[in-house]
């Protein structure tokens, strides 16, 4: 599905995303962990061709996203709420999406129907643009017109921010259940280690650009494994940064 070959970015001397060879198979359920400014979002763009990459390709089903447009008429992805067309109500901007996919109006309102509790009575028919909705209801809004025209690629930057518990639950089950119909590749990114291993049986951690890992996460296997990185990873901050502190105070 996605091959990933040789890929590099930078920003000015930062190496935002390095990584050599990573296959992401058609029907899978990827989970992309790291600490901020590990690379997640960089990477995304890079996978959607929205960041020129310094060097190497990623392609998807062997078209080279670069290259060709072709792939973007399978796949669907929300980064964030510059994805939004604001000054639309959620039903134009979602009647606008499925136009642009060949979808008749009444094809739209029935894919719309599953998120129906997902919208909680707080998307439709509220008569208002988009831009005045809350962060979490135009985090609603932007996943659902990703899913909308049933992508066989899903891509979602960090999908249970501003979101309430209940929401998370209805989009971590709507997730799990669209990967099964739909046999579709479905990758997320989330700094929440428990939504991630809820919801993915592969997971991928990434530390200064790099894919240090590739999970298998069986029964929430990957849980401790991640937990056990993360909490090294926190306690080696803390010993630099209190190696930082004394040899300052040893310096005065």
């Amino acid at each position: 599905m996605i091959q990933i070959s040789n890929l590099q970015k930078k920003f000015g001397e930062k190496t935002a995303v390095n990584i050599d060879n990573y296959l992401i198979n058609q029907g899978d359920m990827l989970g992309l962990v790291g600490n901020n400014g590990a690379g997640k979002t960089t990477l995304f763009r890079l996978v959607l061709d929205l960041l020129q990459a310094d060097r190497g390709k990623v392609t998807i089903n062997d078209i080279d996203v670069c290259k060709s447009e072709d792939w973007k008429n399978f796949t669907g992805a929300f980064i964030d709420d510059g994805f939004l067309i604001d000054y639309l109500t959620p039903e134009e901007y979602f009647y606008f999406i499925g136009k642009m996919y060949g979808l008749k109006k009444e094809e739209v309102d029935e894919r719309i129907a599953p998120f129906e509790r997902f919208m909680n009575g707080e998307v439709m028919g509220q008569k208002k643009f988009i831009r005045n909705f809350s962060a979490g209801n135009k985090q609603k809004i932007g996943i659902i017109s990703a899913m909308l025209h049933h992508p066989q690629l899903l891509i979602l930057d960090e999908p249970f921010n501003f979101l309430d518990p209940s929401s998370q639950s209805i989009i971590k089950q709507l997730l799990k259940k669209y990967n099964e119909e739909h046999k579709a590749t479905v990758i997320i990114s989330s700094h929440n280690l428990n939504h991630t291993v809820d919801v993915c049986p592969r997971i991928a951690l990434l530390e200064h650009g790099v894919i240090i890992r590739d999970i298998q996460n069986e029964n929430n296997s990957a849980e401790k494994e991640l937990e056990a990185y993360f909490n090294v990873s926190v306690e080696e901050n803390i010993e630099t940064e209190n190696n930082i502190e004394e040899e300052t105070l040893t310096e005065e």
